[in-house]
């Protein structure tokens, strides 16, 4: 006889947001079910529900109810309460279903003279105008308001017309994205991938002379590049928790917790509304184990993508539970013999920092930070005075990078004991990726020993991925730096290629 399989019981997510800005309506509970006071004569949320399911007949979402109500605010004068709507939910969740709804709301409903849609992908607002046209020629209310040449696909131009003259259109996030328009409702797809403010500068001034128009910024968190979105949230932030700021910048945002784990159910719930409508938690489940078990790149996508957590890059090169895991306080002093140093200096040329490592006894490399400076002129005056206090076997730096403007600092013989007798200084020739890879591939086989450095803690985990074919070296691409990534990438390299021969007098402690 075969045991019968139970069922795992549904859970579903929240149809709430985590945060969100507060109407301005008060009163008693309205019909949202929220216990806001929200009301139609208050929301043309309503009005969309309505329109989605009786002419549309695609029902929203308990989320998607819950997002057009608040986002659909109005103002006494008969505005929208929102100006800019920013909603962040993890990807797969229903948001392209409820951005094309709401186009058609504004295009037959409200009759709308434009309706631009954006995104960073052209394809991608194509993909939505094309599901916009099938949805009307599906419905007969919708289809005999649309004039014999209302479907317009010519030139790469993508427009949609109706007999009352509401237009929509699609275009690329870019400089040229809704210039020389007049926009009543805009709509910002994927804003985690505005880097820059040139397409939203282009777009949403396009609005200021519509006296109630509105724009939906929507998206999945991003990471430091997200300059747009964090600026946005930001705001919408400090509004929700003081009261002060720009009113008309609302937020809705599902997603988990900082510091959530990757399979934590509760997160899950937080960032994925429709979990146990169209989103199987087990699938989720999977995914997020494989994420967590890989680490890496791999978590920080699922992170952003499926839990709609703000991470610091999207393409880590090193794995930071790793490098956390690798921490065990202690010093150089039981292998001073065997100390490797080398310098390296940011990009910009503002700060430089001077890293030592050696090999254990136990095979594990041993790294630490000797010195650092932001000021590169005091650089200059103490950087032969710590080698000589280290004594090390060897300090190096890398020729093709930054610190070859400096390199004189280590190089010239204008001093006659200089370099110190026994000390070995010389540019790391060897391939720059290998030498980065080579520290990620030490962290990830916790073949790494550190004391908690604060520099270190800052710059190795928000170190990035600079891909070149098959292999990468480090980079940094938002705000700050990774010179103390190099420089103790370099060490580890110069420690682990030393002779096995007989180890250099010391002269000094770590």
């Amino acid at each position: 006889m075969t045991a019968a399989v139970l069922e795992p019981e549904v859970v579903y997510g929240s149809t709430t947001p985590r945060l969100w800005t507060r109407p301005l309506v008060e009163g008693p509970p309205g019909p949202c079910g929220c216990g806001c006071a929200l009301t139609p004569e208050t929301s043309y949320g309503f009005d969309v529900e309505e329109f989605a399911r009786d002419t549309l007949r695609r029902p929203l979402d308990p989320w998607q109810r819950w997002a057009a109500i608040h986002g659909g605010e109005l103002l006494p004068d008969g505005r929208p309460r929102f100006r800019i709507l920013l909603l962040l939910i993890a990807r797969q969740n229903g948001k392209t279903e409820l951005l094309v709804i709401l186009t058609l709301f504004w295009m037959f409903i409200e009759c709308r003279r434009l309706v631009l849609g954006t995104s960073t992908n052209l394809t991608y607002a194509v993909e939505s105008w094309n599901k916009a046209v099938d949805l009307v020629e599906a419905s007969e209310a919708l289809a005999e308001d649309i004039p014999p040449n209302g479907v317009r696909r010519t030139n790469g131009e993508n427009e949609l017309r109706t007999i009352y003259k509401a237009r929509y259109r699609v275009a690329a996030s870019n400089r040229k994205g809704g210039r020389s328009l007049t926009i009543d409702r805009l709509i910002a797809d994927e804003l985690r991938e505005h880097h820059d403010f040139t397409a939203w500068s282009a777009a949403v001034p396009a609005m200021n002379a519509v006296w109630d128009a509105q724009a939906w910024a929507i998206s999945n968190q991003g990471d430091d590049l997200s300059v747009v979105l964090d600026s946005l949230r930001k705001a919408a932030l400090s509004f929700i928790e003081t009261g002060e700021g720009d009113e008309r910048l609302g937020l809705l945002e599902w997603s988990a917790p900082d510091g959530s784990k990757a399979a934590d159910v509760r997160a899950i719930q937080a960032a994925n509304p429709n979990l146990g409508y169209r989103l199987s938690l087990s699938s989720i489940l999977g995914e997020a184990r494989r994420a967590q078990a890989a680490g890496g790149e791999e978590l920080a996508h699922y992170l952003t993508e499926i839990l709609c957590m703000r991470v610091p890059m999207l393409d880590p090169a090193i794995n930071a539970d790793r490098w956390a895991a690798c921490l065990d306080r202690g010093d150089l002093s039981d292998v001073r013999g065997r100390v490797a140093l080398c310098f390296d200096v940011s990009l910009d040329g503002r700060h430089a920092t001077l890293a030592a490592a050696a090999v254990l006894p136990d095979g594990r490399v041993r790294v630490e930070v000797v010195a650092a400076w932001d000021d590169m002129a005091v650089m200059r005056r103490e950087m032969r005075g710590w080698v000589r206090r280290v004594g090390p076997r060897r300090i190096g730096w890398f020729p093709s990078g930054p610190a070859a403007a400096y390199a004189a600092v280590l190089t010239d013989n204008d001093q006659a004991d200089w370099p110190p007798e026994g000390v070995e200084v010389e540019g790391i020739r060897a391939e720059v990726p290998a030498v980065c890879m080579g520290l990620a591939e030490l962290v990830d086989a916790q073949q790494v020993a550190h004391s908690d450095d604060p520099l270190l803690n800052a710059q190795v985990p928000a170190t990035e991925k600079l891909r070149q074919g098959d292999a990468w070296r480090f980079t940094r691409r938002g705000a700050g730096h990774c010179d103390a990534t190099y420089a103790t990438a370099g060490a580890a390299h110069l420690a682990r290629t030393l002779p096995d021969d007989k180890p250099a007098p010391w002269f000094g402690v770590v």
